[in-house]
């Protein structure tokens, strides 16, 4: 009886035979898989705490996005690291459109330079889904703090009289946001990490720090009750949900430009058809005047980014948080 060889002409042919078959058996079940998705509920990661903005955030989304799919989004917090958990958790995820993360100007831009081993590529390991939006910080103070204006705050720190501002942590926006300003308008101001944002806030109010920058949706009852007082917000141009705060950038005459910003993922090499299906459900959802609605009540501005140019806009958001934070010195193991 003639035995196969494997090595033989024949064998090696047979081989490649069998490779292409079960490559294109492969191809085939991907592609049958990709034109009944979803056949069952997604899920979209938060790699922060509930409660959080980018929680809140994920919600709406979820709901919104659950319509068009014809399947439940259901929102799971992964939270820790700054972000790096839950986010490292969707890169190694199956890339077949079933798990999302919904991912920040700290998880995306930040991390990369912040962290010597963050677990994942914020470019390389992710597909855009879509822009959800972006949101200034607001830069306050304690209503009782004396300080009256942006030209106060720089005269208090150029005199050295102990001006300190909080932060939500170590290489966080609002952390970054205050160095930048520290060199704009020069001065002597001391750098507060706090473990949880609302504690920061309180310190503020309270005195014990002069200032921080921190999201509306945490500041601005604050600021409407007198609390706080808002000196300026971090984007280029002046904010929707508090129009009479000047930006920092028109009081200064500079280019300071900051945002928060949130974007959708999906892991990297999720089949086009299954990406294309997930980017209309979000391009509906985005487009829900209710939605827009309830994304504006947590400060969120749309950005008018598309899916055809956030990459771009990523890469662009790493080289700027990244210069910020080796100018800050700011690093975590």
């Amino acid at each position: 009886m003639h035995k196969f060889n494997p090595l033989s002409r024949q064998g090696k042919l047979r081989r490649t035979l069998i490779g292409a078959a079960l490559a294109t058996l492969g191809l085939v079940g991907m592609s049958a898989q990709a034109a009944t998705f979803p056949d069952r509920a997604v899920r979209i990661v938060v790699p922060f705490g509930p409660g959080t903005t980018t929680d809140t955030i994920a919600r709406i989304v979820a709901e919104a996005m659950s319509k068009p799919l014809g399947q439940q989004i259901v929102v799971e917090n992964r939270a820790g690291g700054g972000g790096t958990i839950g986010t490292t958790q969707v890169a190694r995820a199956p890339a077949d459109g079933y798990t999302l993360v919904m991912g920040t100007v700290g998880t995306h831009a930040i991390n990369q330079a912040l962290y010597k081993n963050p677990g994942y590529d914020p470019v390389k390991d992710f597909e855009p889904v879509a822009f959800v939006g972006q949101t200034p910080t607001f830069l306050v103070t304690g209503s009782g703090s004396g300080i009256q204006t942006l030209k106060d705050l720089g005269a208090a720190a150029s005199k050295g009289e102990g001006v300190a501002f909080a932060s939500a942590g170590s290489g966080t926006s609002g952390h970054l946001a205050g160095e930048l300003l520290k060199s704009r308008l020069g001065g002597e101001m001391v750098h507060v990490p706090y473990k949880e944002g609302g504690l920061a806030v309180s310190d503020v109010m309270s005195g014990q720090v002069q200032f921080m920058f921190y999201h509306p949706a945490a500041v601005l009852p604050h600021i409407q009750s007198g609390k706080l007082r808002a000196l300026g917000v971090s984007s280029a141009n002046r904010s929707s949900a508090a129009p009479d705060v000047p930006s920092i950038a028109e009081q200064t005459g500079s280019d300071f430009d900051l945002v928060a910003w949130f974007m959708l993922y999906a892991p990297q090499a999720t089949p086009e058809p299954v990406m294309a299906t997930l980017r209309k459900a979000a391009s509906e959802a985005l487009s829900d005047p209710q939605v827009l609605k309830r994304l504006s009540g947590q400060g969120v501005e749309q950005g008018g980014e598309s899916t055809r140019d956030l990459t771009a806009f990523e890469q662009s958001e790493i080289a700027k948080w990244s210069d910020l934070v080796k100018k800050s010195g700011a690093q975590v193991n």
